[in-house]
Protein backbone atom coordinates (compact mmCIF):
# COMPACT_ATOMS: atom_id res chain seq x y z
CA UNK A 1 0.00 0.00 0.00
CA UNK A 2 1.42 3.49 -1.02
CA UNK A 3 1.90 5.95 1.90
CA UNK A 4 0.19 9.24 1.00
CA UNK A 5 3.53 11.40 2.41
CA UNK A 6 0.82 14.50 1.97
CA UNK A 7 -1.51 13.27 4.99
CA UNK A 8 1.76 12.24 6.68
CA UNK A 9 3.07 15.63 6.85
CA UNK A 10 -0.21 17.15 7.70
CA UNK A 11 -0.86 14.58 10.57
CA UNK A 12 2.87 15.12 11.78
CA UNK A 13 2.28 18.72 11.36
CA UNK A 14 -1.45 18.96 13.46
CA UNK A 15 0.87 17.25 16.33
CA UNK A 16 3.64 19.58 16.51
CA UNK A 17 1.37 23.17 16.38
CA UNK A 18 -0.93 21.09 18.91
CA UNK A 19 2.04 20.57 20.86
CA UNK A 20 4.47 23.42 20.18
CA UNK A 21 2.29 25.99 19.01
CA UNK A 22 2.51 27.83 15.53
CA UNK A 23 5.79 29.82 16.69
CA UNK A 24 7.89 26.79 18.22
CA UNK A 25 6.77 24.20 15.22
CA UNK A 26 9.51 24.13 12.78
CA UNK A 27 9.58 22.72 9.00
CA UNK A 28 12.58 20.27 10.47
CA UNK A 29 9.88 19.40 13.83
CA UNK A 30 7.53 18.57 11.24
CA UNK A 31 9.61 16.18 8.99
CA UNK A 32 10.73 13.95 11.88
CA UNK A 33 7.92 13.97 12.79
CA UNK A 34 6.51 12.56 9.76
CA UNK A 35 9.68 10.77 9.06
CA UNK A 36 10.05 12.33 5.98
CA UNK A 37 12.91 14.94 4.26
CA UNK A 38 12.27 18.37 4.80
CA UNK A 39 12.38 19.06 1.04
CA UNK A 40 9.71 16.44 0.42
CA UNK A 41 7.19 18.96 2.94
CA UNK A 42 7.72 21.87 -0.05
CA UNK A 43 6.43 19.62 -2.49
CA UNK A 44 3.11 20.06 -1.10
CA UNK A 45 3.42 23.38 1.12
CA UNK A 46 5.34 26.61 -0.04
CA UNK A 47 6.03 27.46 3.76
CA UNK A 48 4.96 27.16 7.38
CA UNK A 49 1.58 29.44 6.54
CA UNK A 50 0.46 27.67 3.68
CA UNK A 51 0.84 24.23 5.95
CA UNK A 52 -0.71 26.21 9.06
CA UNK A 53 -3.57 27.12 6.86
CA UNK A 54 -4.81 23.65 5.51
CA UNK A 55 -4.67 22.54 9.18
CA UNK A 56 -6.77 25.32 10.34
CA UNK A 57 -8.90 24.76 7.10
CA UNK A 58 -9.20 20.67 8.48
CA UNK A 59 -10.30 22.01 12.08
CA UNK A 60 -12.99 24.07 10.60
CA UNK A 61 -14.45 21.34 9.01
CA UNK A 62 -14.20 19.56 11.98
CA UNK A 63 -16.22 22.60 13.57
CA UNK A 64 -18.50 22.27 10.52
CA UNK A 65 -19.68 18.52 11.32
CA UNK A 66 -20.10 19.23 14.88
CA UNK A 67 -22.13 21.87 14.18
CA UNK A 68 -24.27 19.78 11.88
CA UNK A 69 -24.50 16.47 14.40
CA UNK A 70 -26.01 18.88 16.76
CA UNK A 71 -28.83 20.37 14.68
CA UNK A 72 -32.08 18.96 14.49
CA UNK A 73 -34.68 20.61 11.84
CA UNK A 74 -37.52 19.16 14.64
CA UNK A 75 -36.07 21.50 17.08
CA UNK A 76 -36.83 25.16 17.82
CA UNK A 77 -33.90 27.50 16.66
CA UNK A 78 -32.79 28.64 20.27
CA UNK A 79 -32.26 25.13 21.51
CA UNK A 80 -30.56 24.13 18.32
CA UNK A 81 -28.07 27.22 19.12
CA UNK A 82 -27.68 26.05 22.43
CA UNK A 83 -26.38 22.68 21.99
CA UNK A 84 -24.53 23.56 19.22
CA UNK A 85 -22.55 26.75 20.53
CA UNK A 86 -22.36 23.87 23.63
CA UNK A 87 -20.80 21.26 21.68
CA UNK A 88 -18.18 23.88 19.75
CA UNK A 89 -17.22 25.33 22.61
CA UNK A 90 -16.19 21.66 24.12
CA UNK A 91 -14.63 20.89 21.21
CA UNK A 92 -12.47 23.66 20.98
CA UNK A 93 -11.37 23.49 24.81
CA UNK A 94 -11.00 19.64 24.15
CA UNK A 95 -9.24 20.26 20.68
CA UNK A 96 -5.08 20.44 21.32
CA UNK A 97 -4.49 22.91 18.46
CA UNK A 98 -7.14 25.36 19.61
CA UNK A 99 -6.26 25.03 23.25
CA UNK A 100 -2.28 25.69 22.04
CA UNK A 101 -3.63 28.61 19.84
CA UNK A 102 -5.62 30.36 22.64
CA UNK A 103 -1.84 30.06 25.14
CA UNK A 104 -0.09 31.10 22.31
CA UNK A 105 -2.38 34.30 22.36
CA UNK A 106 -2.28 35.22 25.96
CA UNK A 107 1.30 34.68 26.25
CA UNK A 108 3.22 35.62 23.63
CA UNK A 109 0.40 37.14 21.46
CA UNK A 110 2.44 35.72 18.44
CA UNK A 111 0.21 36.83 14.43
CA UNK A 112 -0.83 33.66 13.38
CA UNK A 113 -2.20 31.77 16.50
CA UNK A 114 -4.47 35.66 16.81
CA UNK A 115 -5.26 34.69 13.21
CA UNK A 116 -5.81 31.07 13.32
CA UNK A 117 -8.05 32.10 16.76
CA UNK A 118 -10.15 34.44 14.94
CA UNK A 119 -10.45 31.73 11.55
CA UNK A 120 -11.88 29.53 14.25
CA UNK A 121 -14.72 32.50 15.38
CA UNK A 122 -15.45 33.56 12.08
CA UNK A 123 -16.44 30.02 11.13
CA UNK A 124 -18.26 29.64 13.98
CA UNK A 125 -19.97 32.95 12.98
CA UNK A 126 -20.74 32.10 9.62
CA UNK A 127 -21.91 28.76 10.48
CA UNK A 128 -24.44 30.40 13.17
CA UNK A 129 -25.13 33.78 10.24
CA UNK A 130 -26.85 30.35 8.18
CA UNK A 131 -28.90 29.43 11.13
CA UNK A 132 -30.32 32.61 11.87
CA UNK A 133 -31.11 33.31 8.19
CA UNK A 134 -33.37 29.83 7.93
CA UNK A 135 -34.80 31.26 11.19
CA UNK A 136 -35.69 34.05 10.16
CA UNK A 137 -37.18 32.43 6.69
CA UNK A 138 -39.21 30.11 8.44
CA UNK A 139 -40.40 33.01 10.55
CA UNK A 140 -38.97 31.59 14.30
CA UNK A 141 -37.21 35.07 14.67
CA UNK A 142 -37.98 38.03 14.35
CA UNK A 143 -36.17 40.07 11.35
CA UNK A 144 -32.51 40.54 11.96
CA UNK A 145 -28.59 41.38 10.63
CA UNK A 146 -27.46 37.65 10.75
CA UNK A 147 -23.99 37.95 10.39
CA UNK A 148 -23.97 40.71 13.71
CA UNK A 149 -26.84 38.48 15.57
CA UNK A 150 -24.77 35.75 15.13
CA UNK A 151 -21.64 37.85 16.35
CA UNK A 152 -23.51 38.50 19.50
CA UNK A 153 -25.12 34.98 19.87
CA UNK A 154 -21.38 33.70 20.08
CA UNK A 155 -20.03 36.19 22.23
CA UNK A 156 -23.17 36.11 24.75
CA UNK A 157 -22.26 32.62 24.86
CA UNK A 158 -18.25 33.29 25.68
CA UNK A 159 -19.34 35.68 28.13
CA UNK A 160 -21.61 33.21 30.05
CA UNK A 161 -19.42 29.84 29.66
CA UNK A 162 -16.23 31.41 30.37
CA UNK A 163 -15.50 35.13 31.14
CA UNK A 164 -18.63 34.93 33.90
CA UNK A 165 -16.44 32.41 35.59
CA UNK A 166 -13.49 33.85 36.10
CA UNK A 167 -14.78 36.06 39.07
CA UNK A 168 -18.22 33.72 39.76
CA UNK A 169 -19.46 30.63 40.54
CA UNK A 170 -19.37 28.96 36.93
CA UNK A 171 -23.35 28.50 35.46
CA UNK A 172 -24.26 24.74 34.41
CA UNK A 173 -25.60 24.17 30.65
CA UNK A 174 -28.74 24.36 31.61
CA UNK A 175 -28.39 27.83 33.30
CA UNK A 176 -26.40 28.93 29.93
CA UNK A 177 -28.99 27.93 27.74
CA UNK A 178 -31.80 29.43 29.91
CA UNK A 179 -29.71 32.79 30.04
CA UNK A 180 -29.67 32.82 26.19
CA UNK A 181 -33.17 32.38 26.05
CA UNK A 182 -33.66 35.11 27.95
CA UNK A 183 -31.75 37.59 26.33
CA UNK A 184 -32.43 36.54 23.17
CA UNK A 185 -35.55 35.14 22.77
CA UNK A 186 -37.55 36.57 25.84
CA UNK A 187 -35.83 39.80 25.84
CA UNK A 188 -35.72 41.82 29.44
CA UNK A 189 -38.71 44.07 28.93
CA UNK A 190 -41.99 42.96 30.99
Amino acid sequence: MAVDRRELIVEAASKSFALFGYKATTMEQVAKIANVGKGTIYTFFANKEELFQEIMNLLIQELKVIADAAVDPKRRFFDNMSLVLERLMDFQEEHELAMKLSQEVREISTQMAHEGIQQIENAIVSYIRRQVEQAMEKDEIKPCNPELTAFVMLKLFVALTADWKKSHEPLDKSQVAQLLRLYLEDGLAS
